[in-house]
């Protein structure tokens, strides 16, 4: 029997709506076959909790084989995955299509697809998952939000805690005054230039985070792409509901999906391509949405059209050629790419057109944050996720770089956080997305 497998990695669809998907019986078998199959082999070892979990399990059980641990054993295991991707896309020789038909991230989501279809689902994380309300009433009291979940602020966080299980140490993101489509509407920035895309045409998909959280980032986007010659759009129907998927919230996640792609299925029609401005919302997109809803044709059409930003922003240079203007970033840049960039299998994108900035120095970081979007923030995993955010942590701060970013939001609010717990690491003031450097290098 071979070890391994030269060939792509590829993904069944999900049976979600079929009724033996839900069989707790054939779950744990599959459970149980996957993990005998890990212990054999543990390649996956420090990629994330859940690996450690298992293995320990194992190992301090009396034979020191899974057939004498026993089930209800399991969970620790399952609630440790962060749905990252890791272990799929860089580790495990056995995913399809060979034979052993792995797929780590999706028997984990399988087992919190029946935990939330039990209603074991705790009540912080389902209500954490409905991103576009949070965004919206946050939008409207912003100021206070953004004291009342401030870390250190010791009126109001241990409340949080008590109640929602946040930790009280955890960073939270703030909440903007205005949303990214209104400030869009407001600035009028499709100053489309006469430059080498011109004739392209985009839609931005906001994504609940920049649209609520970080503007700033959508508002690099349009200067850049505007610049560049592409006529933009703006738009945020709905979340991608990566939320909801963490927590098997599978009915949720599919409905979203319909939402989102019947909203934008028009800008298509019209010639636009879709770029969504957070790399978990791409993956989504791209590759979560078909599997969930292989036979829907408003979500292939979505899929096929669908960019990441960096991803787009390399296309324009290597079909169209970039606009002139780009200026030295004055320093050294160390880029974190996100589990969920590199769980695209694109490669690193964001690395690419960083280093199209002239005279520019970029290291890659290809270790995961250990947030995990909402995983992170909560008292069970607070510690852990710092835990495993430190390699990461470690090596952005190596060299003490004028620069730090990430294409992923959470992890950089994360990051930052776990460089501050390294004795005398250098603490960045923010750690910020490639694109906002890629336009300050325009001068924008």
């Amino acid at each position: 029997m071979r070890e391994g497998s030269l060939e792509a990695p590829t993904r069944h669809p999900i049976p979600w709506q079929e009724e033996g998907y839900y069989d707790e019986a054939a779950l744990d078998a599959e459970l149980r076959r996957v993990f005998d199959i890990c212990h054999g082999c543990r390649r996956c070892f420090n990629l994330c909790d859940s690996f450690p979990r298992l293995f320990d399990l194992i190992d301090e059980s009396p034979t020191g084989e899974l057939d004498s641990v026993e089930s209800k054993d399991f969970k620790p295991v399952v609630d440790a995955c962060t749905l990252c991707d890791m272990c799929f896309m860089t580790k495990c020789p056995y995913v399809p299509p060979h034979e052993f038909d792995l797929d780590f991230p999706h028997l984990m989501l399988r087992a919190r697809a029946i935990e939330f279809a039990k209603g074991e689902t705790s009540f912080p994380d389902r209500e954490l998952a409905k991103t576009d309300r949070n965004g919206q009433l946050a939008s409207l009291v912003a100021g206070p939000a953004n004291w009342a979940t401030k870390r250190g602020n010791m009126l109001t966080r241990p409340i949080l805690q008590a109640v929602a299980d946040i930790d009280v140490r955890a960073d939270l993101p703030a909440f903007a005054d205005a949303t990214f489509e209104e400030q869009a509407a407001a600035s009028g920035a499709a100053i489309n230039a006469q430059a080498p895309a011109y004739g392209r045409k985009a839609l931005l998909y906001a994504t609940c985070y920049v649209n609520f959280n970080t503007p700033g980032v959508g508002l690099a986007t349009q200067k850049v792409l505007a610049h560049n010659g592409v006529d933009m759009a703006v738009a945020h129907p709905g979340c991608c509901g990566m939320p909801k998927l963490e927590n098997g919230d599978l009915a949720g996640v599919a409905a979203q999906a319909r939402l989102v792609a019947a909203a934008l299925e028009p800008a298509i029609d019209a010639g636009r391509d879709i770029i969504a401005l957070t790399p978990s919302c791409a993956l989504m997109l791209k590759f979560e949405w078909p599997l969930i809803l292989p036979e829907d044709p408003q979500v292939r059409k979505l899929a096929a059209a669908t960019f990441d930003i960096a991803e787009y922003v390399v296309d324009i240079a290597k079909k169209e050629g970039l606009a002139p203007g780009l200026g030295d970033l004055a320093g050294p840049v160390a880029m974190h790419f996100a589990c969920h960039s590199r769980a695209q299998n694109q490669g690193p994108k964001a690395a690419e057109m960083l280093r199209m900035i002239p005279g520019s120095q970029v290291s890659v970081v290809e270790r995961c944050s250990g947030h995990g979007g909402k995983w992170g923030m909560f008292t069970k995993n607070f510690d852990v996720g710092i835990k495993i955010g430190k390699p990461a942590g470690r090596a952005l701060a190596k060299d003490t770089p004028a620069h730090v970013v990430s294409e992923c939001p959470l992890a950089g609010v994360h990051l930052r956080q776990v460089i501050e717990t390294i004795p005398a690491a250098p603490v960045p003031d923010r750690v910020g997305h490639p694109i906002e450097l890629f336009a300050r290098a325009y001068g924008f």
